[in-house]
């Protein structure tokens, strides 16, 4: 029965420690991007997604609690940013590059 009180607690232990990598891909992946291919989608600039997604990942290193810590909702914020970034602007960035489906 000890288990499942301490379920939630591992729950969110897991989501905060995949976050970070999460928002580590999504910012590397906008440094090694064009900035032209961003502008050509109608997204914002370069520079804005890094400050976005570099923001958000010293956010989800910072509060190491995660969902559990002082700050859940700049905790919250900084992962929907990513999340956004991830599935709106890089599949759109890599699609006007030339990339795609590589299978």
């Amino acid at each position: 029965m000890s288990l499942l009180y301490d379920l939630d607690d591992w729950v969110l232990w897991a989501i905060w420690l995949l976050a970070i990598p999460v928002g580590g891909y999504a910012f590397v992946h906008a440094l090694m991007q064009r900035a032209d291919a961003f502008t050509a989608v109608d997204k914002l600039t370069k520079p804005a997604w890094l400050g976005i997604t570099g923001a958000s990942l010293l956010v989800l290193i910072v509060f190491q609690g995660g969902p559990r810590s002082s700050g859940t909702l700049f905790w919250l914020a900084a992962l929907v940013a990513v999340i956004v970034y991830i599935v709106d602007v890089k599949p759109a960035v890599v699609r006007v590059q030339g990339g795609g489906q590589r299978w």
